[in-house]
């Protein structure tokens, strides 16, 4: 019996592991993952140590607690094919899009959804974990251990998680675009792009973990940068000019309403 099967191991469930492994969440030997990539599994197998197979049936056999990091358009048919196998034992999807009322139609498990990111390689995720009508209290703990093993975890409601979907999972896709572009900024001034890249990253690092220990708001943390007149005042003038905060804020909008649609197609 291994600790955690994953049916899937791609982008998502192979950060999911690694960050799990870095994290000695449990040992190598624990975790089972069934890909179809020959190429994707011999290279998480070389790297972590887990059991890879390609055979869903072999995970969801022979694990206690099963992790489904398929594409949200796969879910259904997957567990479909996996009801006899995960009967009664905790499932969590970490699919966008697919609600755990339609997974709990087609499969007799205790269904959870945890939505995390990419991050989750270095353990620092941002996940959302919610709970299905035949979660058990200790479902949602050992959910939470998981996945506050790699990061930040944080327990919301269903119709929350679609938010989480948009503000975690595709955030940082939107906060990779704002470094390109402080990077790309740097360099067509003058600086290399080595060094461009590399300061635009830490500066990006250092205001977050400043924001994250010091407890202060947005609106504080910039009043401390701002000189009136300065270099500083000029730039925020430009983006806000540019409608910066507009655009995130929509975008986080526009990605859950496609979350939202997503589960209406997948029900």
């Amino acid at each position: 019996m291994y600790q955690l099967g994953f049916i899937g191991a791609g982008k998502l469930a192979g950060s999911v592991i690694r960050g799990l492994m870095r994290a000695k969440f449990c040992a190598p030997e624990n975790i089972i993952a069934s890909e179809p990539n020959e190429q994707t599994r011999s290279a998480l197998q070389e790297e972590t140590g887990a059991s890879v197979t390609a055979d869903n049936i072999d995970v969801a056999r022979n694990a206690g607690v099963i992790l489904v990091g398929v594409k949200p358009g796969m879910v259904l048919d997957v567990l479909r094919d996996l009801a006899s196998q995960v009967e009664n034992k905790p499932v969590i999807s970490l699919a966008g899009g697919v609600r755990i009322a339609s997974m709990e139609k087609v499969a007799n498990a205790r269904f959870m959804r945890a939505l995390t990111n990419t991050p989750s390689a270095i353990c620092r995720a941002a996940t959302g974990v919610t709970r299905g009508s035949r979660s058990a209290k200790d479902d949602v703990d050992q959910a939470m251990k998981i996945f506050g093993a790699i990061g930040v975890a944080v327990e919301v409601t269903e119709p929350q998680i679609e938010v989480v979907t948009a503000l975690s999972g595709s955030g940082p896709a939107f906060v990779y675009m704002i470094i390109d572009a402080l990077a790309k900024g740097g360099s067509q001034l003058g600086l290399p792009e080595n060094l461009s890249g590399e300061l635009a990253i830490q500066t990006v690092i250092g205001a977050a973990e400043l924001m994250r220990e010091s407890k202060m708001s947005a609106e504080e943390l910039v009043r401390m940068v701002v000189t009136p007149g300065g270099t500083t005042a000029a730039g925020l003038a430009v983006m806000e000019k540019m409608k910066t905060s507009e655009s995130l804020i929509a975008a986080v909008e526009v990605a859950t309403k496609r979350g939202q649609e997503m589960a209406k197609e997948n029900s």
